[in-house]
């Protein structure tokens, strides 16, 4: 390995028949196109395989550089993200925060308008590439307006971003809107529960609880988060707060159906709690929905007449990730690069309708209809983008493009709808009627 190294340096540092190539650090230029950030005096590459030199014939072999030397480009800085650790939601997921990973690639691609921040069509630009810059996402491009690829937060039509909102440390694991309360409330990886005020988008209250939400939603005025081995119950009008004991390990995924809450734990057992008039515990353990043999990571309630097991799925190759029930469907997301559609059959049967083909595994689903009625869904991808489908179609409407993997979506009123990521990022859009 040694040796290999050595040959590595000789070939890259030592000079060519005796000469240093015209740049700091020896050998020749592999292009004959001048260095732009030499021009600026700020290269640090050593060697650069561009050309240091004000050379006149070099600056001609590029049209640009020809017009203006040295260019100018703007450094556009961006605050809204803060850097942080990111964990995995199960093992099956692949942890985005290794050493090596430097942010999304330009390899996404969908059709886009961008437009001036007042909205102005009259101004707005075509983009030649329409894929996101991964060094704007970082807030380090050196391009500015001559970077040929996308500096925005999404892209498509009808959809707009309302803000960011940060101060979660680790992933975001769950999202709800409480009834009647003018609170959005988010669930972290970080031990803490957040309490943002809908009007003016500042955190209002921070909940530490001590460990790791793996899960969180919200019934009428309960606020269920699941952690390990317990679920907590909080009222947020009466302030009453309860410990449901009995699940083993970390609590993925929650959902209240006909008065029952059902958690699935990472032992693959699914507890059921009911409620009761009890005042001193208003939820009493019914039973355990035992089948699965590894994490339960998502939930959705379709028929609940027994609590039985009625049949099993197996079209999927890989660990499912979210469940959407959807008028009379069931669509299903996993890491095996699919979204599913299943139907009943006259038979009684569920079987696969339709099955939607992604690049990279799906994360989250989520459902809504814009305003002009249309159906919209919405899925979460773990290269770190969220496509916007058009149903049943399937044709792809926007794309919003993220630092870090989308992990949570959650529907609000008004067409609104809300992103979480694996740094701790909250994002709040809303659908807006396409254009004609």
């Amino acid at each position: 390995i040694q040796q290999t190294h050595n040959q590595r340096e000789r070939s890259f540092f030592t000079p060519i028949n005796g000469r240093a190539g015209g740049r700091v650090g020896g050998g020749r230029p592999t292009s004959k196109v001048v260095c732009v950030y030499f021009l600026e005096g700020r290269c640090n590459r050593n060697p650069c395989r561009f050309a240091h030199t004000e050379s006149s014939s070099l600056l001609l072999s590029n049209p640009k550089l020809a017009k203006k030397s040295p260019p100018s480009y703007n450094r556009l800085k961006n605050n809204l993200w803060v850097s942080s650790g990111s964990e995995d939601r199960i093992p099956h997921v692949r942890n985005r925060e290794n050493p090596g990973y430097t942010g999304p690639k330009n390899s996404s691609s969908a059709s886009s308008t961008v437009s001036d921040e007042s909205g102005d069509k009259s101004t707005s630009k075509k983009t030649t590439l329409k894929n996101v810059c991964c060094h704007w996402l970082l807030g380090n491009c050196v391009r500015g307006d001559e970077c040929r690829f996308l500096h925005s937060w999404f892209c498509g039509e009808g959809l707009t971003m309302l803000a960011k909102l940060e101060g979660h440390e680790k992933a975001v694991s769950g999202i709800a809107l409480p009834l009647r309360s003018d609170k959005l409330l988010s669930g972290s990886r970080d031990g803490t529960v957040r309490l943002w005020d809908c009007n003016t988008g500042q955190c209002a209250s921070v909940i530490n609880l001590g460990a790791g939400v793996g899960s969180l939603i919200c019934e009428g005025p309960w606020v269920f988060t699941g952690m390990p081995n317990v679920v907590k119950a909080w009222n947020i009008e009466s302030l009453a707060e309860f410990s449901l004991d009995g699940p083993v390990g970390e609590v993925y995924s929650m959902v209240v159906a006909n008065e029952m809450l059902f958690a699935g734990a990472q032992d693959g057992n699914i507890l059921v709690w009911k409620g009761s008039p009890n005042t001193q515990n208003p939820f009493q353990l019914a039973t355990s929905l035992r089948g699965h043999t590894r994490p339960v990571t998502c939930l959705a309630v379709w028929e609940l007449d027994t609590l039985e097991p009625v049949m099993t799925l197996n079209d999927h190759t890989n660990a499912p990730m979210s469940l959407l029930c959807w008028d009379q469907f069931l669509l299903s997301c996993s890491l095996d690069h699919t979204i599913k559609v299943w139907f009943a059959t006259g038979g009684g049967n569920v079987e696969a309708a339709y099955t939607h083909k992604e690049d990279h595994g799906v994360l989250a689903l989520a459902g809504l209809n814009d305003p002009d009625g249309k159906p919209v869904l919405i899925g979460a991808c773990n290269d770190n983008t969220v496509h916007l489908y058009e149903l049943p179609s399937f044709m792809e409407r926007g794309r919003i493009f993220s630092k870090h993997e989308v992990r949570v979506i959650e529907i609000g009123p008004d067409n609104l709808f809300f992103t979480g990521d694996g740094a701790g990022m909250l994002g709040v859009w809303k659908l807006l009627a396409k254009p004609s």
